[in-house]
């Protein structure tokens, strides 16, 4: 990468494990090993990936309590999903990921007791009024676009939006 430039995006193709970009002091996606590597170990190497950094700007933003609170991360991607958590556990809150394959009465459980709801699955309508409870905190990356044409998140917001004490909305 030239010297002349500050700052470089990558983009890989989705599912492909990793990127051979190594050149972390330019990664402002946060993906390059070292980068991840970073956030794994809670060193400051490198870049946090954005929508997880975004995620933890909008929880320090709104002066939204992690310490000592449980967080439910839905969804395990390296872009959104296991970041998020190692942020969250860094800011000393408690962390369960939920996936494909968490069985969806263990999601529902999971996610109805977390104080702090993180939905990065990539599909609409994961999770639904039964996922939250009052007073929860969801915070909803997905960008989808529902059967209308309407673009939408990965929760139902109308539904959780009546239960959750504070939830981002999409777009």
């Amino acid at each position: 990468a030239a010297s002349n430039n500050h700052r470089l995006t990558v983009t890989v193709k989705p599912n492909s494990g990793h990127t051979l970009f190594r050149y972390t002091a330019k990664d402002i996606d946060g993906i390059t090993d070292l980068s991840l590597a970073g956030i794994f170990t809670g060193a400051d190497t490198g870049f946090p990936p954005c929508t997880a950094r975004a995620c933890m700007e909008i929880l320090d933003y709104y002066d939204i309590p992690i310490k000592g609170k449980k967080a439910a991360v839905v969804g395990r991607s390296l872009v959104v999903g296991r970041p998020l958590a190692m942020m969250l556990m860094k800011k000393n809150a408690t962390v369960t990921i939920c996936h494909t394959r968490t069985t969806l009465s263990d999601m529902e459980k999971i996610c109805s007791e977390a104080d702090i709801l993180a939905v990065a699955s990539g599909r609409p309508d994961t999770v639904k009024k039964q996922h939250t409870n009052s007073g929860r905190t969801v915070i909803d990356v997905g960008i989808n676009v529902d059967e209308n044409g309407n673009m939408c998140g990965d929760a139902n917001f109308d539904e959780i939006s009546e239960a959750a004490g504070a939830v981002t909305p999409v777009p």
